[in-house]
């Protein structure tokens, strides 16, 4: 177990270097200037100068590069010298001293995702944050809903195979799986939150906390989060529907169901004991790449809801190329990612004791 673990974290550092190089050049070869995005329009020359110098924009590409990954890596080393990008004296990191040798600090600190270049100097990580927690609680309440109703329709489609009412699961399957999400988030917003609002309640936009009347606190309001959530959980739900129902069907099939029922256990405890725990199999799968997909692909519906999450945020940067905002993001977003897909072999492996980790 230990021996597979370390072999999927280096994979997974290996993995995280590759999206940090690819990011950053990718991002650093954009027209524009970071320092005069920083300042605004009223800038001058000495201004300019002054904030290159401060954040290593006037060096070449591949030293900003290291300064890059000395900045991410919990153990950097850093310059005591004033003025200098990486010097301690900065404030900008949170770090403790290991030794120095000379000028040159070895220190062990928190990843340093950088500043906003348009949120007058805020911290990438504040930044992602303040939006990272709502993308979580829609991406789970859309998974929620995508796994409790895939399941069961699923189970239903499978046990009622070729009848009118699979034959109908399946066309909502397909539907489901069909339509883009950014279609349906508009769709659901004029008609639930305009067309229908005086049965629904439910506003086109609006996010989990929002203003109260006057102005003066920020209150819950769960009532935002039922369409964005239904909205982004259309196509898990399609696909789990389709997984359970293939899957269930499979095992139906298996000869230690056969036998099971050659012993006259109900068709009830058959189902439920022996069956649908191995069916859930490659659902679990499934699950944990919409699951880690949902964090990087609720852009269109939270940008469309109004719902003040990750994916807006990116938007909102990609708008303004606020470039450390999007790489931070998408740094984040890939650690989800290997971090789900760790987490699922474990979860695959209790419910199949034939998964061995090796």
């Amino acid at each position: 177990m230990l021996g597979y673990l370390l072999h999927k974290l280096f994979y997974a550092l290996l993995t995280l270097f590759g999206v940090v190089t690819v990011i950053f050049f990718l991002f650093n070869v954009l027209p524009g200037d970071p320092a005069k995005m920083m300042l605004g329009q009223n800038q001058t020359a000495a201004q300019v100068e002054a904030v290159k110098k401060k954040y290593g924009f006037d060096k070449p590409v591949i030293t900003q590069y290291f300064y890059y990954l000395n900045d991410l890596s919990p153990l950097s080393v850093h310059l005591d010298v004033d003025g200098h990008y990486t010097s301690l004296g900065s404030n900008k990191y949170t770090a403790r001293r290991l030794f120095s040798i000379g000028a040159t600090e070895v220190v062990i600190k928190a990843p340093y995702l950088r500043e906003s270049f348009t949120k007058q100097g805020k911290k990438v990580t504040e930044v992602i944050g303040e939006t990272l927690p709502n993308t979580f609680v829609l991406a789970i309440a859309a998974i929620v809903i995508a796994v409790i109703l895939g399941v069961l329709f699923g189970i239903i489609s499978a046990l009622q195979k070729d009848s009118w009412v699979d034959k109908t699961i399946q066309v909502f399957s397909t539907f489901g799986m069909s339509v883009p999400s950014f279609f349906s988030a508009i769709l659901f917003a004029w008609l639930f939150g305009f067309v229908l609002h005086e049965f629904t309640n439910l506003e086109m936009t609006g996010s989990l906390y929002e203003l109260d009347d006057f102005g003066e606190q920020m209150t819950l309001q769960w009532k935002n989060l039922i369409l964005p959530a239904v909205v982004l959980g259309i196509r898990p739900l399609a696909v789990i529907i389709q997984l359970m129902r293939n899957s269930l069907l499979d095992v139906l099939s298996e000869d230690y169901i056969r036998t099971a029922r050659a012993k006259g256990l109900s068709e009830f405890n058959i189902l439920w004991r022996h069956a649908i725990k191995n069916a859930l199999n490659p659902v679990v799968t499934a699950i944990s790449g919409w699951f880690a997909s949902m964090l990087a692909g609720a852009v269109f519906v939270e940008y469309i809801f109004g719902w003040n999450g990750l994916g807006k945020e990116i938007v909102n940067a990609l708008n303004t190329l606020d470039l450390p905002v999007i790489m931070g993001a998408v740094l984040v977003v890939a650690i989800i990612f290997i971090t789900i897909n760790i987490l699922v072999d474990f979860v695959y492996a209790w419910l199949d004791p034939r998964v061995k980790l090796v």
